[in-house]
């Protein structure tokens, strides 16, 4: 009879379950549900990008970085640059303004000057030295001839700016070519004996604009040099 009643007891409370609705069983923790999956992952998805969000559900403003800005480096690179190059200008226009514009085609020991010798008219004058001493250009010009000359052996001869020509004779060895632009101490020829001549020197011309031969004291003296 006790189990009778045990019975009739389970029987009502089962019938009382379905009566409230309760007849689907819970799933068992085994069970799975794809679907109970996918609602389970938006819900979580919807949750973190809410948390997200700012005020009133709207996306924060992006994060501005501050750009850092260029160096100053190249600027003042280029104005040392700068700097540098002025002065070195202004360095070459002082030593060019300061260069001397005429000098001493050679040095030397004054031999003979202008005028008659032995029968003749010697329309130079001499400066000896030993062979292979260095001949300058006596001012700035351009070389016009360079080369074998009669009665010289070889010689160069320049013309200047103002068309004066100067010519030296005797030279054992020509160091500039004809067209070279040369300034007053470039090196045009070296010292020798060749031509007519009874020992090693340089015979040195000045001829005038009008290619007249004039006597190369009184023009040197003109420019402040002289070979005495």
């Amino acid at each position: 009879m006790v189990v009778a009643a045990v019975a009739a007891g389970a029987f009502a409370a089962a019938g009382q379950s379905l009566a409230a609705g309760e007849g689907n069983a819970a799933a068992e923790p085994d069970d799975f549900n794809p679907r109970d999956a996918a609602a389970t992952f938006n819900t979580a998805a919807a949750e973190t990008s809410t948390s997200h969000l700012g005020t009133g559900g709207n996306a924060p403003a992006p994060e501005v970085l501050p750009v850092a800005k260029k160096s100053d480096a190249d600027a003042e690179l280029q104005k040392v640059a700068k700097g540098e190059r002025i002065a070195q200008e202004r360095a070459a226009a002082e030593a060019e303004a300061n260069r001397p514009k005429y000098v001493v085609p050679a040095q030397g020991v004054f031999t003979s000057g202008f005028g008659g010798r032995w029968g003749t008219t010697h329309y130079g004058i001499d400066i000896a030295n030993s062979k292979g001493t260095p001949i300058v250009a006596a001012a700035d010009g351009t070389v016009i001839e360079a080369g074998p000359a009669s009665g010289f052996g070889l010689w160069v001869r320049v013309q200047h700016d103002d068309g004066t020509i100067t010519v030296y004779g005797h030279v054992n060895t020509i160091t500039a070519e004809e067209g070279q632009q040369v300034k007053a101490g470039d090196q045009i020829a070296t010292m020798g004996n060749r031509g007519f001549s009874t020992g090693p020197h340089l015979h040195f011309e000045v001829w005038n604009p009008s290619g007249k031969k004039v006597n190369p004291l009184p023009w040197m003296q003109e420019h402040n040099i002289s070979p005495l």
